[in-house]
């Protein structure tokens, strides 16, 4: 199965590569990374297509691996940065940054993910705060309603600082709460990287204990997991990975939800046979909305957080009648 999800990530690539309003054929992308093309693919290559495919690939793995430990902490299946609130709260945080530094944010490329955290972070906490009872700890449907709660109260504060900004400010803005993937250059490439980097060796450490977060409390506590050390780390984690992804990408919600239940109904739900496998998925997701919507209409681009609504929000509203 990871082999089938591989090849699958390896056609969307080839597919973001090769489709757009400028086209380059499948069978020039080998010779043109080999030095063989003409100037304009090897333009379209290297400074467009590629490190935009790239962007893209590291922002689903990163919003599909939050997604993943959200649902295990909450123990519930509807949880996603996107609805709990975490992303609105990071992108808050972008637009207040946005709009005090009055400067083009490419020049704080590695800076915005650290931002956009503090702000997913504060958010997470508050959201934890509210939902959080004494005798049974975290209450997974209240969570993720206070979560869709803070999402709206921030969107409207959202509202408000875009009514008092610049025309300028107002566009960029505008796309990026659509899902408009603004950052694709090689320096944002790097500027995701380092947060899965770390990430990833932490949750290859802590994916026994996800287990055990998954069954009953005291189950977990009578086989020795520190509930509240592990579920802090595991949250922290999950909001870095959001809001390094939504700082780059725009505000992107439902990979988070789709991406695992698709690798669960694949491999089944023990974290070491789906964990890493909902990444891959994100990955293919967000490429193949992105190509999507940059094939559509040859004018005009669609953003890509456009495309993965129209997909995600009728599969919440399935899983919320379930749930429910």
């Amino acid at each position: 199965m990871y082999s089938l999800t591989i090849l699958l990530l390896i056609l969307s690539i080839v597919g973001g590569i090769s489709l757009g309003p400028s086209s380059v054929g499948i069978s020039q992308i080998i010779p043109t990374i080999l030095g063989e093309g003409t100037f304009k693919e090897e333009f379209i290559l290297f400074s467009i297509r590629f490190p935009r495919v790239l962007v893209l690939t590291l922002a689903g793995m990163s919003l599909a691996l939050s997604g993943a430990i959200l649902q295990t902490l909450t123990k519930n299946d509807l949880a996603d940065p996107g609805i709990i609130g975490i992303n609105a709260g990071a992108g808050v945080s972008i637009t207040l940054f946005y709009l005090l530094v009055d400067a083009n944010l490419e020049y704080y490329t590695y800076q915005l993910p650290a931002v956009g955290f503090l702000g997913g972070l504060l958010t997470a906490g508050l959201i934890v705060l509210f939902t959080w009872d004494r005798k049974n700890g975290i209450q997974p449907i209240k969570l993720v309603l206070m979560g869709v709660g803070f999402a709206s109260a921030l969107s409207g504060l959202m509202i408000i600082l875009v009514s008092s900004a610049k025309q300028e400010d107002v566009q960029f803005i505008s796309k990026w709460l659509a899902g408009n993937i603004w950052g694709a250059d090689w320096p944002f490439i790097f500027a995701l990287l380092p947060w899965l980097l770390v990430a990833i060796p932490i949750l290859l450490w802590k994916q026994k204990a996800m287990n055990l977060l998954a069954l009953n409390e005291t189950v977990a506590k009578g086989l020795g997991v520190s509930l509240n050390r592990d579920r802090v780390l595991l949250l922290i984690i999950a909001v870095a990975l959001a809001a390094s992804a939504v700082s780059v990408v725009g505000s992107i919600s439902f990979i988070g939800l789709i991406a695992p239940h698709i690798a669960k109904q694949l491999v089944g739900s023990k974290h070491q046979n789906f964990l890493f496998l909902s990444p891959i998925i994100g990955a293919v997701i967000l490429v193949v909305a992105d190509t999507l919507g940059r094939i559509i209409y040859s004018e005009q681009t669609i953003p890509a957080g456009i495309i993965v609504a129209i997909i995600g929000a009728p599969y919440f509203l399935y899983l919320l009648r379930k749930t429910v």
